[in-house]
């Protein structure tokens, strides 16, 4: 088992279970000193695709999994990283009972671009599902995104 942090869609738990079902969620926390943003718009069918970036001042609410071998191998097909979309790395979360290292997705391509209406929805309920605090999931829901797809 290895330790994965979700910050985009992944957050919802009925997605993690579906495709991953043999790795239970552990933990919520923040990734500080990183911020959500887009890219990739070029790669996306529907707009530009989450991804995380270093920023000393901000933070990102994510969901920790305790991840299986297949169950990691079946999310990096899920998230394009046997592709080279996304790329993993490994970062701090801070939790209620301290800090974890842990892996994440980051995205191999510019930040920049705007997600469409509908991602930032899945995006924004996914992270009601996991309990994320209301003024995160708010300012989700606030972000700027395309009216309609490409």
């Amino acid at each position: 088992m290895t330790l994965y942090a979700a910050y985009g869609t992944n957050l919802d738990p009925a997605r993690m279970g579906e495709r991953c079902p043999h790795s239970p969620l552990r933990t919520t926390g923040w990734l500080t000193g990183w911020r959500l943003t887009f890219g990739g718009e070029e790669h996306g069918w529907d707009g530009a695709l989450s991804t995380i970036v270093e920023d000393p001042i901000e933070q990102v609410f994510v969901a920790v999994y305790d991840i299986t071998r297949e169950d990691e191998s079946s999310l990096d097909g899920w998230e394009g990283a046997d592709l080279g979309l996304y790329r993993k790395t490994k970062v701090r979360v801070a939790t209620l009972t301290g800090e974890l290292v842990v892996w994440t997705y980051v995205l191999d391509a510019y930040e920049g671009g705007l997600p469409s209406a509908s991602y930032l929805g899945v995006l924004s309920d996914a992270a009601e599902a996991a309990d994320a605090p209301a003024d995160y999931v708010a300012a989700l829901r606030r972000r700027p995104c395309r009216s309609t797809g490409l």
